[in-house]
């Protein structure tokens, strides 16, 4: 099996940045509970910090759907 550097490129760019979003997840998640920010503490940590992951997320899907 021959594998193209743009391929390991693309398998290393989805893995890497999937375990980062992950470990991001994981760190709002103690810093919310170490601080016992409440339900609205947590919400904000999410909400703020949880923005830029779903921007990459967006924009994954759109340049899968326009092809661009």
């Amino acid at each position: 099996m021959n594998i193209t550097i743009a391929q390991f490129e693309t398998i290393s760019l989805y893995v890497c940045v999937s375990g980062l979003i992950l470990y991001m997840i994981f760190i709002m998640y103690k810093m919310a509970s170490e601080s016992n920010a409440g339900r609205f503490g947590t919400l904000a940590i999410f909400g703020s910090l949880g923005l830029g992951i779903f921007a990459f997320v967006i924009k994954e899907v759109l340049t899968l759907v326009l092809d661009v």
